[in-house]
């Protein structure tokens, strides 16, 4: 019981440490928000701008399937962004030795910044999805919400288990780790169709797009909030994103250990690029 109480307890105070970088680095998050904000009313402007070059498909659908594709990858992009970088993180405030000798479960650092993850992505993508939704005046009659909430939390499930995975990238290499991690966050991107249908992909890579959670997790949100599925008839994108959060986030965590006890071993944990 004292060793449950003191986890709960040191998942707390890292919640809590990353609240504390957030509001330190309040005016950089407000770029950032910005940013997203800016490219997400850019993908619905394409989407008013295919309809007046000829597309003949109802704007409010076209653009809301823009403006859907964008919002979720900006959220699954924060969640994998916050999570992969923590090591990076750790690095930049000079406290990597600290956290990594502390006796607390890494479980429990791993999950703990998972926790944080998806409640600020959440809060931040419901924000740009009521700006969107005031500047393109949409229509989401039709969509079912629920449906989209249990997607939603299947596809963070694997996008933590990637997310923990890539936050082995900076601990074995500080000077190119993260990059690399933007790096194959890009690939995703293009593999998942954020901003197409993966039918207009080459052949090889529509396959390898089947094993991405992103294609499921796009897909499941615009059959729920376009076309208004519910839980049982999204099953076709809820399973697999419950069998990649099933086998992603145990290995994630299995993977990061055995790095961690690689970077002690051979002095990388205090090495700056």
């Amino acid at each position: 019981m004292e060793s449950l109480i003191r986890e709960i307890r040191a998942a707390g105070a890292f919640i809590t440490r990353n609240l504390h970088l957030t509001k330190r680095y309040f005016k950089w998050e407000l770029v950032f928000f910005a940013y997203t904000v800016a490219n997400t009313v850019t993908m619905g402007f394409i989407g008013k701008g295919a309809v007046q070059f000829g597309a003949t498909i109802d704007v409010n659908y076209l653009v809301l399937y823009m403006l859907i594709g964008s919002i979720l990858w900006g959220y699954l992009s924060v969640l994998f962004e916050i999570i992969a970088e923590t090591v990076a993180w750790e690095r930049w405030e000079d406290t990597i030795e600290y956290t990594f000798m502390a006796p607390v479960s890494r479980v429990t650092h791993l999950l703990s910044t998972c926790m944080y993850s998806v409640v600020y992505g959440i809060l931040r993508s419901a924000l740009i999805l009521v700006i969107v939704a005031l500047m393109f005046k949409l229509d989401l009659s039709k969509a079912n919400f629920a449906g989209a909430a249990v997607v939603l939390a299947a596809s963070s499930i694997s996008f933590i288990g990637l997310g923990v995975m890539g936050a082995v990238l900076p601990l074995i290499s500080p000077e190119k780790g993260v990059q690399v991690v933007h790096i194959f966050q890009a690939l995703l991107l293009m593999f998942s169709g954020v901003y197409y249908e993966i039918t207009v992909l080459p052949n090889w890579m529509q396959a390898v797009a089947k094993f991405s959670p992103a294609t499921y997790a796009l897909r499941g949100m615009r059959n729920a909030l376009l076309e208004g599925k519910n839980v049982a008839q999204l099953w076709n994108e809820i399973f697999p994103l419950l069998l990649f959060g099933l086998v992603l986030l145990p290995l994630g965590i299995f993977v990061f250990s055995k790095v961690e006890l690689y970077a002690k071993k051979k002095g990388l944990l205090k090495r700056h690029g």
